[in-house]
């Protein structure tokens, strides 16, 4: 009887000793996975924290460079204005006033709102053509067209414009006067010689002015 209780118990402690590696081996495989697991994890949330970061530095760099082009771009502009604007102030620097005429509602009569030259204004400008090119010289006309201060400013440019406009361009199909030889600005209301409160004010404002420069 003892002899085979003590078989038993050596029997189970074989069983023991052989089911024991297997359950430790089973455990490390588990930690190893899961080791194996975090270690990826890890590295999957390094590589996106990475990409993030040179995503964020490509839109840096994108935002830097839209910056630095605009920049350059608007100065290229400024620059290009301030050069005509230079351009044209050495233009009638040099340009002496040789005299002026001036076109006004009392003496050519302008109708309201319209910019067709009245016949008294075509005789003045016939005249101003002959002298023009009876001179000896080269000559530059600048034409500036002057309103009352009736309507809007916007308006009022429009209308100075076109009236100097029709000077220039009777000048050059009537006078014979070259384009190039002639230059139109309007400056509205902006410049009054009269009072625009009263009528003979205002007439004296609406005015076209053409000025000879050598």
């Amino acid at each position: 009887m003892r002899m085979r209780m003590g078989a038993a118990l050596v029997g189970i402690a074989v069983l023991g000793l052989v089911a024991s590696p297997g359950c430790v081996t089973k455990k490390v495989f588990k930690k190893n996975v899961e080791d194996t697991d975090t270690r990826i994890k890890g590295v999957e949330s390094g590589v996106e924290q990475n990409e993030k970061r040179i995503s964020d530095v490509a839109t840096d760099t994108d935002q830097k460079i839209s910056t630095v082009r605009g920049t350059a771009e608007k100065a290229v502009e400024i620059g290009n204005s301030a050069m005509a604007k230079a351009e044209s102030a050495e233009t009638l620097a040099k340009g002496k006033i040789l005299w002026t005429t001036t076109l006004t509602d009392d003496n050519t009569k302008f109708s309201f709102d319209q910019a067709k030259l009245p016949p008294d204004a075509t005789k003045i400008l016939d005249d101003l053509a002959s002298k023009v090119k009876g001179l000896d010289k080269t000559v530059y006309l600048e034409i500036e067209g002057h309103t009352d201060n009736i309507g809007s400013a916007e308006y009022n440019i429009e209308l100075g414009e076109k009236r100097a406009d029709a000077v220039r361009n009777y000048l050059n199909e009537t006078g014979g006067i070259p384009l190039h030889a002639m230059n139109v600005i309007s400056y509205g209301e902006a410049n009054p010689v009269g009072d625009n409160h009263n009528k003979e004010g205002r007439a004296q404002n609406r005015r076209v002015v053409i000025k000879v420069l050598e």
